[in-house]
Protein backbone atom coordinates (compact mmCIF):
# COMPACT_ATOMS: atom_id res chain seq x y z
CA UNK A 1 0.00 0.00 0.00
CA UNK A 2 1.15 3.78 -1.06
CA UNK A 3 1.55 6.55 1.14
CA UNK A 4 0.90 10.10 0.06
CA UNK A 5 3.06 13.00 0.77
CA UNK A 6 1.77 16.78 -0.40
CA UNK A 7 3.16 20.01 -1.19
CA UNK A 8 2.57 23.25 -2.48
CA UNK A 9 3.93 26.52 -4.11
CA UNK A 10 2.89 29.95 -4.78
CA UNK A 11 3.34 32.26 -7.84
CA UNK A 12 5.42 35.86 -7.96
CA UNK A 13 1.88 37.86 -7.47
CA UNK A 14 1.34 35.90 -3.95
CA UNK A 15 1.69 38.65 -1.29
CA UNK A 16 3.77 36.90 0.82
CA UNK A 17 6.06 36.40 -2.77
CA UNK A 18 5.80 40.44 -3.68
CA UNK A 19 7.54 40.97 -0.40
CA UNK A 20 10.28 38.52 -0.79
CA UNK A 21 10.96 40.12 -4.51
CA UNK A 22 10.96 43.72 -3.39
CA UNK A 23 12.94 42.85 0.00
CA UNK A 24 15.70 41.01 -2.38
CA UNK A 25 15.90 43.36 -5.31
CA UNK A 26 16.64 45.86 -3.00
CA UNK A 27 19.35 44.29 -1.29
CA UNK A 28 20.44 43.42 -4.58
CA UNK A 29 20.52 46.81 -5.70
CA UNK A 30 22.36 48.25 -2.63
CA UNK A 31 24.99 45.28 -4.06
CA UNK A 32 25.52 47.28 -6.88
CA UNK A 33 27.21 49.64 -5.60
CA UNK A 34 28.84 48.28 -2.14
CA UNK A 35 29.39 44.07 -2.10
CA UNK A 36 30.46 44.58 1.76
CA UNK A 37 27.09 45.76 2.86
CA UNK A 38 25.10 44.37 5.40
CA UNK A 39 21.10 44.11 4.53
CA UNK A 40 18.17 42.73 6.38
CA UNK A 41 15.08 44.02 4.37
CA UNK A 42 11.31 43.28 5.32
CA UNK A 43 8.73 44.06 3.44
CA UNK A 44 4.79 44.26 4.22
CA UNK A 45 2.23 44.82 1.31
CA UNK A 46 -1.71 45.24 1.74
CA UNK A 47 -4.19 47.16 -0.15
CA UNK A 48 -2.67 50.00 -1.98
CA UNK A 49 0.60 50.34 0.62
CA UNK A 50 4.16 48.62 0.64
CA UNK A 51 6.27 49.59 3.89
CA UNK A 52 9.66 48.57 3.53
CA UNK A 53 11.87 48.32 7.09
CA UNK A 54 14.84 46.86 8.51
CA UNK A 55 18.52 47.76 9.36
CA UNK A 56 21.10 48.26 6.72
CA UNK A 57 25.04 49.05 6.83
CA UNK A 58 26.24 50.35 3.55
CA UNK A 59 28.14 52.92 1.56
CA UNK A 60 24.93 52.82 -1.34
CA UNK A 61 22.37 55.10 -1.78
CA UNK A 62 19.12 53.50 -3.31
CA UNK A 63 15.47 55.05 -4.00
CA UNK A 64 13.94 52.68 -2.31
CA UNK A 65 10.03 53.65 -4.26
CA UNK A 66 12.00 53.14 -7.48
CA UNK A 67 12.42 49.78 -7.33
CA UNK A 68 9.89 48.71 -5.22
CA UNK A 69 7.52 49.93 -7.66
CA UNK A 70 9.69 48.52 -10.65
CA UNK A 71 9.04 45.02 -8.54
CA UNK A 72 5.70 45.35 -8.77
CA UNK A 73 4.98 45.99 -12.18
CA UNK A 74 7.60 43.49 -13.40
CA UNK A 75 5.13 40.51 -11.05
CA UNK A 76 1.63 42.33 -13.20
CA UNK A 77 0.79 44.46 -10.57
CA UNK A 78 -0.30 47.58 -12.79
CA UNK A 79 -4.41 48.13 -13.23
CA UNK A 80 -5.70 50.14 -10.62
CA UNK A 81 -8.72 47.54 -10.47
CA UNK A 82 -6.25 45.24 -8.99
CA UNK A 83 -6.30 48.32 -6.22
CA UNK A 84 -2.44 47.57 -5.56
CA UNK A 85 -0.79 48.69 -8.67
CA UNK A 86 3.05 49.60 -9.36
CA UNK A 87 2.03 52.99 -10.21
CA UNK A 88 -0.33 53.93 -7.38
CA UNK A 89 0.49 52.31 -4.31
CA UNK A 90 2.15 54.22 -1.38
CA UNK A 91 5.35 53.47 -0.65
CA UNK A 92 7.08 53.73 2.93
CA UNK A 93 10.26 53.54 4.19
CA UNK A 94 11.76 52.69 7.57
CA UNK A 95 15.24 51.61 6.87
CA UNK A 96 18.09 52.48 9.58
CA UNK A 97 21.17 51.59 10.63
CA UNK A 98 22.53 47.90 11.42
CA UNK A 99 23.21 47.44 15.18
CA UNK A 100 26.65 47.69 15.96
CA UNK A 101 26.34 44.82 18.34
CA UNK A 102 25.58 42.68 15.66
CA UNK A 103 28.31 44.19 13.70
CA UNK A 104 31.26 43.98 15.87
CA UNK A 105 30.34 40.18 15.80
CA UNK A 106 30.67 39.50 12.32
CA UNK A 107 33.45 41.71 11.46
CA UNK A 108 37.03 40.40 11.81
CA UNK A 109 40.18 42.03 11.49
CA UNK A 110 41.27 38.62 8.99
CA UNK A 111 38.50 37.92 5.99
CA UNK A 112 38.43 34.05 6.74
CA UNK A 113 37.69 34.82 10.32
CA UNK A 114 34.42 36.26 9.85
CA UNK A 115 31.77 35.58 12.36
CA UNK A 116 27.97 34.06 11.67
CA UNK A 117 25.94 36.83 11.51
CA UNK A 118 23.14 34.92 13.84
CA UNK A 119 22.65 31.79 15.74
CA UNK A 120 20.94 29.20 14.85
CA UNK A 121 20.51 25.81 12.37
CA UNK A 122 20.05 25.48 8.59
CA UNK A 123 19.31 22.41 6.62
CA UNK A 124 19.86 21.03 2.96
CA UNK A 125 18.59 18.36 1.22
CA UNK A 126 18.31 16.32 -1.81
CA UNK A 127 17.08 12.98 -3.52
CA UNK A 128 17.00 11.25 -6.81
CA UNK A 129 13.29 12.06 -7.52
CA UNK A 130 13.57 14.39 -10.48
CA UNK A 131 16.41 15.33 -12.89
CA UNK A 132 17.31 18.54 -10.23
CA UNK A 133 17.83 16.31 -7.05
CA UNK A 134 14.83 17.81 -5.84
CA UNK A 135 11.26 16.12 -4.31
CA UNK A 136 8.73 15.52 -7.01
CA UNK A 137 5.67 17.16 -5.28
CA UNK A 138 7.44 20.63 -4.75
CA UNK A 139 9.36 20.55 -8.47
CA UNK A 140 5.90 20.05 -9.70
CA UNK A 141 4.40 22.75 -8.08
CA UNK A 142 6.68 25.15 -8.99
CA UNK A 143 6.58 24.25 -12.57
CA UNK A 144 3.16 24.82 -12.54
CA UNK A 145 3.44 27.90 -11.60
CA UNK A 146 6.30 28.84 -13.36
CA UNK A 147 4.61 27.87 -16.53
CA UNK A 148 1.01 29.63 -15.85
CA UNK A 149 2.90 32.83 -15.51
CA UNK A 150 4.75 32.16 -18.93
CA UNK A 151 1.01 31.59 -20.46
CA UNK A 152 -0.02 35.20 -18.57
CA UNK A 153 2.92 36.59 -20.07
CA UNK A 154 2.73 35.84 -23.61
CA UNK A 155 -1.08 37.06 -23.62
CA UNK A 156 -2.33 34.39 -26.20
CA UNK A 157 -3.76 32.00 -24.39
CA UNK A 158 -6.03 31.85 -20.85
CA UNK A 159 -5.83 35.66 -21.10
CA UNK A 160 -8.01 36.02 -18.05
CA UNK A 161 -5.08 35.35 -16.13
CA UNK A 162 -3.98 37.62 -13.33
CA UNK A 163 -0.85 37.49 -11.24
CA UNK A 164 -1.86 35.28 -7.72
CA UNK A 165 -1.59 31.72 -7.83
CA UNK A 166 -1.15 28.96 -5.86
CA UNK A 167 -0.50 25.05 -6.58
CA UNK A 168 -0.50 22.05 -4.59
CA UNK A 169 0.91 18.77 -5.62
CA UNK A 170 -0.07 15.03 -3.95
CA UNK A 171 2.06 12.03 -5.13
CA UNK A 172 1.11 8.72 -3.61
CA UNK A 173 4.06 6.72 -3.03
CA UNK A 174 5.51 2.92 -2.54
CA UNK A 175 8.25 2.82 0.30
CA UNK A 176 11.51 4.24 -0.16
CA UNK A 177 10.03 7.53 -2.01
CA UNK A 178 9.91 5.41 -5.01
CA UNK A 179 6.66 7.89 -6.80
CA UNK A 180 4.09 5.68 -8.08
CA UNK A 181 1.47 8.12 -9.47
CA UNK A 182 0.08 11.77 -9.25
CA UNK A 183 -3.09 11.62 -7.33
CA UNK A 184 -4.23 15.11 -6.83
CA UNK A 185 -3.20 18.65 -8.31
CA UNK A 186 -4.82 21.73 -6.87
CA UNK A 187 -4.24 24.98 -8.59
CA UNK A 188 -5.82 28.15 -7.60
CA UNK A 189 -5.65 30.82 -9.74
CA UNK A 190 -6.64 34.96 -9.88
CA UNK A 191 -8.56 35.30 -13.00
CA UNK A 192 -10.75 38.85 -14.56
CA UNK A 193 -14.59 38.54 -13.73
CA UNK A 194 -16.53 36.81 -15.99
CA UNK A 195 -20.23 37.22 -16.25
CA UNK A 196 -21.01 34.03 -15.32
CA UNK A 197 -19.31 32.34 -12.54
CA UNK A 198 -19.95 29.05 -13.36
CA UNK A 199 -18.91 29.40 -17.19
CA UNK A 200 -16.12 30.88 -15.89
CA UNK A 201 -15.12 27.97 -13.97
CA UNK A 202 -15.73 25.45 -16.54
CA UNK A 203 -13.11 27.59 -18.39
CA UNK A 204 -10.12 27.65 -16.20
CA UNK A 205 -10.29 24.09 -15.64
CA UNK A 206 -10.75 23.48 -18.89
CA UNK A 207 -7.82 25.37 -20.00
CA UNK A 208 -5.74 23.90 -17.10
CA UNK A 209 -6.31 20.55 -17.96
CA UNK A 210 -5.68 21.35 -21.58
CA UNK A 211 -2.96 23.90 -21.96
CA UNK A 212 -1.04 24.11 -18.38
CA UNK A 213 -0.59 20.57 -17.27
CA UNK A 214 0.38 19.74 -21.38
CA UNK A 215 3.16 22.14 -21.24
CA UNK A 216 4.61 21.21 -17.95
CA UNK A 217 4.41 17.12 -19.01
CA UNK A 218 6.86 18.54 -22.02
CA UNK A 219 9.50 19.53 -19.56
CA UNK A 220 9.47 16.15 -17.49
CA UNK A 221 11.52 12.98 -18.50
CA UNK A 222 9.33 9.87 -19.85
CA UNK A 223 9.67 8.36 -16.37
CA UNK A 224 7.61 11.43 -14.78
CA UNK A 225 5.30 11.90 -17.21
CA UNK A 226 4.00 8.52 -17.19
CA UNK A 227 2.95 9.94 -13.44
CA UNK A 228 -0.08 11.68 -14.78
CA UNK A 229 -2.63 8.89 -15.12
CA UNK A 230 -6.40 8.99 -16.03
CA UNK A 231 -7.35 8.96 -12.36
CA UNK A 232 -5.29 12.02 -11.59
CA UNK A 233 -7.68 14.51 -9.65
CA UNK A 234 -7.82 18.16 -10.46
CA UNK A 235 -9.24 20.54 -8.22
CA UNK A 236 -9.41 24.39 -9.86
CA UNK A 237 -10.31 27.24 -7.57
CA UNK A 238 -12.02 25.35 -5.64
CA UNK A 239 -13.79 28.03 -3.69
CA UNK A 240 -15.72 29.01 -7.10
CA UNK A 241 -14.21 32.43 -7.35
CA UNK A 242 -10.55 33.82 -7.60
CA UNK A 243 -10.66 37.78 -8.41
CA UNK A 244 -9.86 39.56 -5.26
CA UNK A 245 -6.29 38.26 -4.92
CA UNK A 246 -2.85 39.77 -4.20
CA UNK A 247 -2.27 42.25 -1.53
CA UNK A 248 -5.40 43.68 -1.83
CA UNK A 249 -7.17 39.95 -0.59
CA UNK A 250 -4.44 39.30 2.08
CA UNK A 251 -1.54 41.21 3.18
CA UNK A 252 1.77 39.80 3.14
CA UNK A 253 4.85 39.59 4.89
CA UNK A 254 8.49 38.66 3.85
CA UNK A 255 9.69 35.51 4.76
CA UNK A 256 6.57 33.54 5.21
CA UNK A 257 6.96 30.81 2.81
CA UNK A 258 9.69 29.34 3.74
CA UNK A 259 8.43 25.95 2.76
CA UNK A 260 8.11 26.94 -0.74
CA UNK A 261 11.04 28.27 -0.92
CA UNK A 262 13.25 24.90 0.15
CA UNK A 263 11.97 21.47 -0.16
CA UNK A 264 8.06 21.35 0.34
CA UNK A 265 7.78 19.95 3.52
CA UNK A 266 10.60 17.32 2.73
CA UNK A 267 13.41 16.72 4.96
CA UNK A 268 13.64 19.22 7.47
CA UNK A 269 13.73 23.13 8.05
CA UNK A 270 15.65 25.48 10.51
CA UNK A 271 13.00 27.98 10.78
CA UNK A 272 14.80 31.02 9.21
CA UNK A 273 13.93 32.80 5.84
CA UNK A 274 16.34 33.86 3.09
CA UNK A 275 14.51 37.31 1.61
CA UNK A 276 15.67 40.35 2.21
CA UNK A 277 18.98 39.25 3.96
CA UNK A 278 22.41 38.99 2.93
CA UNK A 279 24.65 36.52 2.77
CA UNK A 280 26.98 37.48 6.54
CA UNK A 281 23.47 36.06 7.65
CA UNK A 282 24.12 32.01 7.85
CA UNK A 283 20.16 31.70 7.59
CA UNK A 284 20.50 31.93 3.69
CA UNK A 285 24.70 31.22 2.98
CA UNK A 286 24.71 28.59 5.18
CA UNK A 287 21.38 26.63 4.01
CA UNK A 288 22.64 27.56 0.30
CA UNK A 289 26.10 25.50 1.52
CA UNK A 290 23.83 22.66 2.84
CA UNK A 291 22.03 22.05 0.02
CA UNK A 292 25.21 21.94 -2.39
CA UNK A 293 26.60 19.33 0.24
CA UNK A 294 23.73 17.04 0.12
CA UNK A 295 22.85 17.33 -3.60
CA UNK A 296 26.76 16.32 -4.47
CA UNK A 297 26.46 13.47 -2.06
CA UNK A 298 23.22 11.91 -4.06
CA UNK A 299 25.00 12.87 -7.72
CA UNK A 300 28.16 11.21 -6.19
CA UNK A 301 26.02 7.85 -5.80
CA UNK A 302 27.31 8.29 -1.75
CA UNK A 303 23.10 7.63 -1.19
CA UNK A 304 20.13 8.22 -2.85
CA UNK A 305 18.23 10.95 0.10
CA UNK A 306 20.52 13.24 2.26
CA UNK A 307 19.75 15.83 4.56
CA UNK A 308 22.43 18.04 5.74
CA UNK A 309 22.48 20.29 9.01
CA UNK A 310 25.09 23.14 9.91
CA UNK A 311 24.31 24.99 13.20
CA UNK A 312 26.19 28.65 14.25
CA UNK A 313 26.79 30.37 17.26
CA UNK A 314 26.31 34.17 15.99
CA UNK A 315 29.84 36.27 15.96
CA UNK A 316 31.88 32.49 15.59
CA UNK A 317 33.08 31.41 11.97
CA UNK A 318 33.17 27.83 12.69
CA UNK A 319 30.12 25.76 12.79
CA UNK A 320 29.31 24.64 16.06
CA UNK A 321 27.19 21.43 14.73
CA UNK A 322 27.53 19.66 11.28
CA UNK A 323 24.97 16.46 10.30
CA UNK A 324 24.51 14.14 7.15
CA UNK A 325 21.15 11.62 7.28
CA UNK A 326 21.10 9.58 4.70
CA UNK A 327 18.04 8.10 6.14
CA UNK A 328 19.36 4.49 5.13
CA UNK A 329 20.09 4.71 1.36
CA UNK A 330 23.73 5.08 1.70
CA UNK A 331 26.05 3.22 -1.09
CA UNK A 332 29.16 3.42 1.17
CA UNK A 333 30.76 1.12 4.13
CA UNK A 334 30.52 4.03 6.46
CA UNK A 335 28.03 5.36 9.20
CA UNK A 336 26.35 8.52 8.61
CA UNK A 337 28.63 10.10 11.55
CA UNK A 338 31.73 9.11 9.81
CA UNK A 339 30.09 10.60 6.08
CA UNK A 340 29.76 13.74 7.74
CA UNK A 341 33.24 13.96 9.31
CA UNK A 342 34.71 13.54 5.84
CA UNK A 343 32.55 15.90 3.90
CA UNK A 344 33.76 18.06 6.70
CA UNK A 345 37.21 17.50 5.80
CA UNK A 346 36.62 18.27 2.60
CA UNK A 347 34.27 21.75 2.70
CA UNK A 348 35.18 24.75 4.57
CA UNK A 349 32.31 25.92 6.23
CA UNK A 350 32.89 28.91 7.71
CA UNK A 351 30.84 32.47 6.56
CA UNK A 352 33.45 34.00 4.28
CA UNK A 353 34.61 30.62 2.50
CA UNK A 354 30.79 29.72 1.85
CA UNK A 355 30.57 33.06 0.66
CA UNK A 356 33.23 33.41 -1.93
CA UNK A 357 32.58 30.23 -3.38
CA UNK A 358 29.41 30.84 -4.38
CA UNK A 359 29.74 34.28 -5.44
CA UNK A 360 26.81 35.62 -2.60
CA UNK A 361 28.52 39.42 -2.37
CA UNK A 362 26.64 39.87 -6.00
CA UNK A 363 23.44 40.47 -7.14
CA UNK A 364 21.81 37.43 -7.73
CA UNK A 365 18.95 37.17 -4.90
CA UNK A 366 15.76 38.83 -6.82
CA UNK A 367 16.02 36.09 -9.18
CA UNK A 368 15.70 33.00 -6.02
CA UNK A 369 12.67 35.15 -4.17
CA UNK A 370 9.90 33.45 -6.59
CA UNK A 371 9.76 29.54 -7.94
CA UNK A 372 12.16 27.94 -5.26
CA UNK A 373 16.18 28.59 -4.03
CA UNK A 374 16.75 25.25 -5.36
CA UNK A 375 16.37 22.95 -8.04
CA UNK A 376 17.35 25.97 -10.22
CA UNK A 377 20.05 25.94 -13.10
CA UNK A 378 23.27 27.70 -12.32
CA UNK A 379 24.52 29.72 -14.60
CA UNK A 380 26.92 32.76 -15.48
CA UNK A 381 26.00 36.23 -16.83
CA UNK A 382 26.90 39.54 -16.75
CA UNK A 383 25.19 42.28 -14.92
CA UNK A 384 25.77 45.81 -14.21
CA UNK A 385 27.27 47.25 -11.02
CA UNK A 386 28.49 50.62 -9.75
CA UNK A 387 32.33 49.71 -8.45
CA UNK A 388 35.11 48.79 -10.25
CA UNK A 389 37.64 46.25 -8.76
CA UNK A 390 39.90 43.20 -10.72
CA UNK A 391 36.36 41.03 -11.70
CA UNK A 392 34.62 43.91 -13.60
CA UNK A 393 34.81 45.43 -16.83
CA UNK A 394 34.00 48.19 -18.87
CA UNK A 395 31.69 47.95 -21.90
CA UNK A 396 30.13 50.89 -23.85
CA UNK A 397 30.38 52.78 -21.04
CA UNK A 398 29.32 50.89 -17.71
CA UNK A 399 30.65 48.57 -15.84
CA UNK A 400 29.94 45.24 -16.07
CA UNK A 401 30.57 41.80 -14.12
CA UNK A 402 29.97 38.27 -14.72
CA UNK A 403 28.16 36.49 -11.97
CA UNK A 404 27.34 32.85 -11.33
CA UNK A 405 23.40 32.44 -10.72
CA UNK A 406 22.39 29.83 -7.97
CA UNK A 407 26.28 28.56 -8.05
CA UNK A 408 25.42 26.55 -4.56
CA UNK A 409 23.52 24.06 -7.44
CA UNK A 410 26.51 23.20 -9.17
CA UNK A 411 27.44 19.49 -8.81
CA UNK A 412 31.45 20.42 -8.75
CA UNK A 413 32.18 18.12 -5.74
CA UNK A 414 30.97 14.95 -7.28
CA UNK A 415 34.35 13.37 -8.73
CA UNK A 416 36.28 14.57 -5.17
CA UNK A 417 33.11 12.77 -3.23
CA UNK A 418 34.04 10.01 -5.35
CA UNK A 419 37.44 9.50 -4.47
CA UNK A 420 36.54 9.66 -1.02
CA UNK A 421 34.65 7.75 -0.72
CA UNK A 422 35.43 5.18 -3.27
CA UNK A 423 32.18 5.56 -5.65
Amino acid sequence: MGYYFTSESVSEGHPDKVCDQISDAVLDEILRYDPTSKVACETLVTTGLVVVAGEIRTNAYVEIQDITRRVIDRIGYNKSEYQFDAQSCGVLSALHGQSNDIFQGVKREADENQGAGDQGMMFGFACKETENYMPLTIDLSHRLLHELSAIRREGRQMKYLRPDAKSQVTVEYAEGWKPLRIDTIVISTQHDEFDKDDIMLKKIEDDVRNILIPRVKKQLPARLKKLFGDDMKLYVNPTGKFVIGGPHGDSGLTGRKIIVDTYGGRGAHGGGAFSGKDSSKVDRSAAYAARHIAKNLVAAGVCDQALVQIAYAIGKAEPVGFYVNTEGTSHVKMSDAEIALKVKELVDLRPYFIVKRFGLTNPIFEETASYGHFGRKPETRKVEVFYEDKDTFREVGKVYKNVEFFGWEKLDLVEQLKKVFGC
